[in-house]
């Protein structure tokens, strides 16, 4: 009888490399906790690859963008998480940005229905001691099984905090103060909308951020640090009168229609779902206490009437230090039968938890074929990646990490800062297309994949 997989966590990287590994005719036993009477701190449904905070995958474009070069790979690479993005994508500029739940609804449909998966609704509390194993629990990962995985790394799991940004009914939205546009009108121009403030406004609001009553810390949480990358808004406001205006609330490229001039700060909201009716406030991540949110941020022109779909939290987030414990095939060193894929890695964002975990997949999916599979070029986005996971970062200060340039190997020789990203995309297009031309067949992209596959080769020859 042939090997079965266990998958442990039904989130973005776990059902990605559930759908990798199916694919390539291997069975697979996810087992996912929500749907059997429990529930993460962040999650709200039983959905596979439910998106808990924002609804961006961020920029889709490939030629200027590691995100977005990581988004093509993945596609020349059959990934679910990118079929399922492209399939239920909403207007978001030069972003890809989803409807959430008929995201994660597609995610879920195509996993239940996959011959060679079975989905368990049930709880893993220890890493299994034998047995192909890839945990895929993400940042939210239960307390006996975190503690299971520091008994077997040695090492206790790192942490830190990620805040998660209010949604707002579009229909409560004064849109006779906001108005809808894209910065320097990319995508269509009418992408987000956006709530303008005078300075008086915004130096208002920046204190009341200060003086708002926030989640208190218990104990144990003190010394956790947040993510860079998704930083509560009061703790921008902390570090700067000016923070914020150079960050999630930039006017720069922004007209007001009304004034035909930039406003001195703008709030900037995405569409959610595919009917429009629900907006996040984007980069509002925020540890304000519910009603000190709704007090607040009521108080931003054009929100004076705003009703919430989801206010703002706060979450721990758990995650090992990879470069010191997993092999480039993202392997515990000390126990090999298991594989580790997804934010629980240290990589952070969407897409790069999913990438991961397609990486994951295909590498068990090689090991049972009794073929190798190399990681991707380290100037592939692909395998910059996973090499800053498997050993590029340094483990002393090893930090959650997203996709970008700064990851790849350096440009040769002296660069105009204008070519340089497009040099970067350039190089990595030839390398991975190369590896993907070389890759042995049992483990090349499965029949709806061979176009794509000749595309990206044929691009980068």
């Amino acid at each position: 009888m042939a090997e079965t997989v266990h998958i442990i966590g039904g989130g973005l990287a776990g059902s990605e490399a559930a759908w990798q590994l199916a694919q390539a005719g291997v069975k697979v036993r996810v087992s996912e906790m929500r749907g059997g009477g429990e529930m993460t701190p962040a999650h709200q449904t039983d959905a596979l690859a439910e998106l808990v905070c924002s609804n961006s995958f961020r920029s889709d474009d490939a030629e200027n963008n590691a995100v977005g070069l990581l988004h093509s790979e993945m596609r020349a690479l059959g990934s679910l998480i990118m079929a399922a993005a492209d399939a239920h994508r909403v207007p978001a500029g030069s972003a890809l940005a989803v409807d959430r739940d008929g995201f994660a609804a597609a995610v879920t449909d195509r996993i239940l229905s996959h011959p060679n998966i079975e989905l368990v609704r049930e709880r893993v509390n220890a890493l299994p001691s034998s047995g192909l194993t890839i945990v895929a629990t993400g940042p939210l990962t239960a307390t006996k099984l975190a503690e299971s995985i520091g008994a077997a790394t040695g090492a206790d799991a790192l942490a830190f905090f990620d805040a998660i940004a209010p949604i707002v009914y579009r229909d409560s939205i004064n849109m006779d103060v906001a108005w809808m546009a894209s910065r320097w009108d990319k995508g269509d121009g009418h992408d987000y909308i956006n709530c303008p403030m005078t300075k008086e406004q915004y130096l208002a609001f920046h204190q009341g951020l200060l003086e708002g009553e926030k989640t208190e810390f218990r104990e144990w949480e003190r010394n956790t640090p947040y993510f860079e990358g998704c930083m509560p808004i009061e703790v921008m406001a902390e570090r700067g009168v000016e923070t914020l205006r150079y960050g999630p609330m930039k006017p720069v490229g922004l007209d007001d229609p009304r004034t035909g001039r930039w406003p001195y700060a703008v709030v900037q909201l995405r569409q959610d779902n595919a009917l429009g009716t629900l907006w996040n406030m984007v980069g509002f991540q925020t540890k304000l206490k519910h009603a000190e949110q709704v007090r607040l941020f009521r108080t931003i022109p054009g929100l004076e009437n705003a009703e919430f779909a989801r206010l703002g939290g706060l979450h721990r987030n758990t995650f090992i230090n990879s470069p010191q414990l997993l092999d480039r095939t993202l392997r515990l060193k000390k126990e090999p039968h298991i594989r580790f894929a997804g934010q629980i890695t240290g990589c952070e964002g969407y897409v790069e938890s999913a990438a991961i975990g397609l990486l994951a997949g295909r590498f068990v999916a090689a090991e049972l074929a009794g073929a190798e599979l190399s990681p991707p070029p380290a100037a592939s986005a692909l395998g910059a990646l996973v090499g800053h996971i498997t050993g590029g970062a340094e483990a002393d200060n090893y930090q959650p990490m997203n996709v970008n340039f700064g990851l790849f190997p350096p440009i040769a020789g002296k660069v105009k800062k204008a070519d340089r990203k497009a040099l970067y995309t350039g190089r990595a297009r030839a390398a991975f297309g190369e590896w993907l031309a070389a890759l042995p067949a049992a483990t090349k992209p499965a029949g709806e994949q061979t176009s794509q596959l000749a595309d990206v080769v044929s691009v980068s020859g």
